[in-house]
Formats: structure tokens, sequence, C-alpha cells
């Protein structure tokens, strides 16, 4: 590489972290509640601003977050660290709000396909759409921040390619609800470089520059850090990724973890975008989770280390 050349990446990104929720949800076996409360008070102190904690859904949908107001009421979070909980519908909204004091922002979904949104919440995009306007305008009297993430933004495991301008107008319609960020879903691993970079070239140009625009990409195709770098160079500098490459989509077969917050933050302090977050501590957080399942994960550099540079002197 030529030194010294521009590759037109922002100078820091910010890096929600979801295993606690997104992780935990997909784990065959419930996590202890007070395991939970212990790795979210970990995570909450290696640099990382922004943890979703829980969601508020209903226990015999997903038994692992039974215990979200148990966990949300004791956890320990430092100031300047943001707590946020997904919120499936006014029920949860509900739920969520009598521990108001509790958490910062809310999350909110629905998917681009109409398949997977009815296998996902039994109800049509349509339907999801107008029951989350009242959703996200509760949210906002409560002071809350809104962020609502499209799943399915980049291709869906059932129907196939997404229309990428029926992503644009649901984007543009959440944001008309409310919604002050809009988290494009890489589900089930189906996007790539190419599309990822126009897709948030187009979202920027649809949306303004009001709106914060994050990606969430899955690593079911190993192309999860390539969509980083994609999405980088289109000016998104707003990620989400779960510690330990937990997570995935209960939905479709095959849907494996969120890319792994310790490679992406890596990755993006190898070029030079900063994060804020101790790489080392967030390691202890993924070998602290490992350590509870019992398993191995999918992050790289829970395995091979952190890269340390070494002078030309072998020092």
């Amino acid at each position: 590489m030529t030194a010294g050349r521009d590759l037109s990446l922002p100078p820091a990104a910010s890096i929600r972290e979801v295993g606690p929720r997104d992780g935990f949800q997909n784990e065959p076996e419930t996590i202890a509640t007070a395991d939970k409360v212990a790795l979210v008070n970990q995570l909450a102190r290696t640099g990382v601003k922004r943890i979703e904690v829980t969601s508020f859904v209903r226990a015999d949908v997903i038994p692992q977050l039974a215990d979200a107001a148990e966990v949300l009421a004791a956890i320990d979070i430092p100031d300047g660290v943001s707590r946020s909980v997904l919120i499936p519908n006014e029920r949860g909204l509900d739920n969520a709000l009598q521990l108001r004091s509790r958490f910062d922002e809310v999350g909110v979904f629905l998917s681009a396909s109409e398949t997977h949104n009815q296998r996902n919440v039994n109800r049509t995009v349509e339907q999801s759409s107008i029951a989350l306007e009242r959703v996200i305008a509760r949210a906002r009297e409560a002071g809350l921040r809104v962020e609502a993430v499209i799943s399915t933004s980049f291709g869906c495991p059932y129907e196939g390619a997404v229309d990428h301008e029926r992503v644009l107008a649901i984007a543009r319609r959440l944001t008309e609800f409310g919604a002050q960020e809009i988290a494009f879903g890489d589900t089930t691993g189906m996007a790539n470089p190419r599309q990822v970079r126009a897709h948030f070239e187009d979202a920027r140009a649809a949306l303004g520059t009001d709106v914060e625009l994050t990606a969430h990409f899955h690593n079911t195709r190993g192309q999860g850090l390539a969509n980083v770098l994609a999405a980088l160079q289109a000016d998104c500098a707003s990620f989400e990724s779960s510690f330990g490459e937990l997570g995935g989509c209960p939905v479709p077969p095959g849907a494996t973890g969120n890319i792994a917050s310790e490679d992406l933050v890596s990755m993006l302090h190898e070029m030079g975008v900063q994060t804020g977050i101790d790489l080392d501590a967030l390691l202890d957080a993924a070998r602290a989770v490992r350590a509870v399942l019992g398993r191995p994960l999918g992050s790289h550099t829970l395995v091979a280390g952190p890269i340390r540079w070494r002078d030309s002197t072998g020092g």
C-alpha cells in the first residue's frame, strides 16, 4: 500500500454492544440472572458507551430474557454509558416504563420482508409500522432516545433480494414517527460490501444528516468485517456488535452470530478509527462469557489475541 494513501475513513466510530440481549436470547439455555448482571457490569467498564441490556418480550416466547426487569434493576452502570432495551410492542413498553429511571434508550424493530416479519412477529410489515408509530411516540414523550431497526435490509432468507427502495421508504416512515436512529440489519448475513456501500450512500441522501445511521452485520458467511469497511467508506460510523460473536436470528436456520465486538474494535483500531474501547478489557469480558457458557466462541481475536506490534529490532 502506498504510504499515506487516504482511505476516507472517519476518525472515530460508535459501537453499541448488543450481546446481553441479542446474544443471550439465542442461547439454548437460560443464563443465570446474576451472571447476566456481572457480564453487563463488566462490559460497561470496557469503554463501551452504549449497551443493549435486555428486551421486554413475552417470557413464553423468549424465556432466556424473562428476567429483564430483574437484570435492569440490578446492573451497576457508570455515568456516561447509555443503557438500551429492545421493545417488541406497546405492552413491552408499558413493562419497561415501570423501570424508566434504569435505562436511556429503546430499540424498536420490524422487517423489510413480509415473510420474515410474519415469522418473527406474526404481523404484516404495515401492521408492525402502525403499531410502532404509537410506541415511538410514547417513548419520545417519556424522554427516551429511539432507535428503529429494519431487519433483513440486505436480503431475506425466505424471499431473497429485498427491494432497496422499499427499505429506504420504511426508514423514512420510521424517522417521520420520531426515530432518531435507523439501524439496517443484515439479519442472516446476506450483505456484500458493494451492496453495503451503495446502501449507506443512498440512505444518507434519503434521510439527511440529522438521523444517525447504524449498521448491524452478522458474520454468517464471513463477510461481516468487510461490510463494516464498506459502511465506513460510505460515512456510516455507528455499529452494533456482540462480544464473543454471540447472537443470531431465532427464526431461520443457519443464522449465526453478530460480528464479534472484539474483532470489530481490533480492526477499527488497526485502521486508525478510534472507539474509546479498551480491547484488552473487552477480551476479558468475552473470556468471562465463554466461561459462563462453557463452550468455544466464534470470535477470532478471542482465539488469536490482539495484535502486539514489535519494532524492527524484534523488541
